[in-house]
C-alpha cells in the first residue's frame, strides 16, 4: 500500500495521508515531480510508459515522472523516481525545481537537468518503463500532435525546452541595481 503525504493550498504538509487510488480530499493537494534530462544536443530523454501500465499506457512521456509518496520531498522523490525509474543515481541536494505546475489534486515540480547519459547503461524499471530514447522539442511536438506522447499541453514543451538553457524570467540583466548580478 502506497502512501501519500496531503498538503494545504499553501504547501504545508497537514500531517495526513491518502493511499494511492483514493480520491485526493476536497481542500488537500498532493505532490508529483517530473525529471526532463537533456543532452548536449538539447534532446529530451524520453520514456515509454509500459502498456499494462494505468494511466497513459503505452505513451511516451518526460525522462521520469511520479509522485512523491509519505515522507518524500520533492528532491528525494526526485532522486528516488530517477533511481527507480532509470536506474540513474543523481544527486538532487543542490538541483532546485525550474518550474511548479499548480494542477486540480497538486503540485508538480519539473526538474531540467543537462546530462551525458548512455542509454544502454540505463537499467530501466520494468513495471513502469519500456523504452527509452533522445527527442527534440519538435519530434515531441509531433507524437503530441498523433497521439504517441502524453497530451500536455504543446506551451508546455516549448517552455520546458526554452527553460533549459534560460533559468532566468528575465530576457537581460538589470544593469542600474548594482545587486542584480
Amino acid at each position: 500500500m502506497e502512501l501519500f503525504d496531503l498538503y494545504t493550498a499553501e504547501r504545508e504538509k497537514t500531517g495526513r495521508t491518502m493511499v494511492r487510488g483514493e480520491k485526493v480530499p476536497a481542500g488537500c493537494y498532493r505532490l508529483v515531480v517530473h525529471v526532463c534530462i537533456f543532452d548536449a544536443e538539447g534532446r529530451m530523454l524520453i520514456q515509454q510508459r509500459q502498456p499494462f501500465k494505468a494511466g497513459w499506457s503505452n505513451l511516451w512521456d518526460f525522462s521520469v515522472g511520479g509522485s512523491a509518496t509519505a515522507g518524500d520531498s520533492s528532491r528525494s522523490a526526485a532522486h528516488r523516481e530517477t533511481l527507480e525509474e532509470l536506474g540513474l543515481d543523481i544527486d538532487f541536494s543542490d538541483i532546485r525545481p525550474s518550474l511548479t505546475l499548480y494542477w486540480e489534486n497538486g503540485f508538480d515540480d519539473i526538474y531540467l537537468l543537462t546530462r551525458g547519459v548512455d542509454l544502454s547503461a540505463l537499467r530501466l524499471q520494468p513495471e513502469e518503463v519500456q523504452s527509452v530514447r533522445w527527442a527534440g522539442k519538435e519530434e515531441i511536438l509531433a507524437m503530441i500532435d498523433d497521439g504517441r506522447f502524453i497530451p500536455y499541453e504543446k506551451s508546455l514543451i516549448e517552455l520546458l525546452f526554452f527553460r533549459k538553457d534560460h533559468r532566468s524570467a528575465h530576457t537581460r540583466r538589470d544593469e542600474t541595481n548594482p545587486m542584480g548580478k
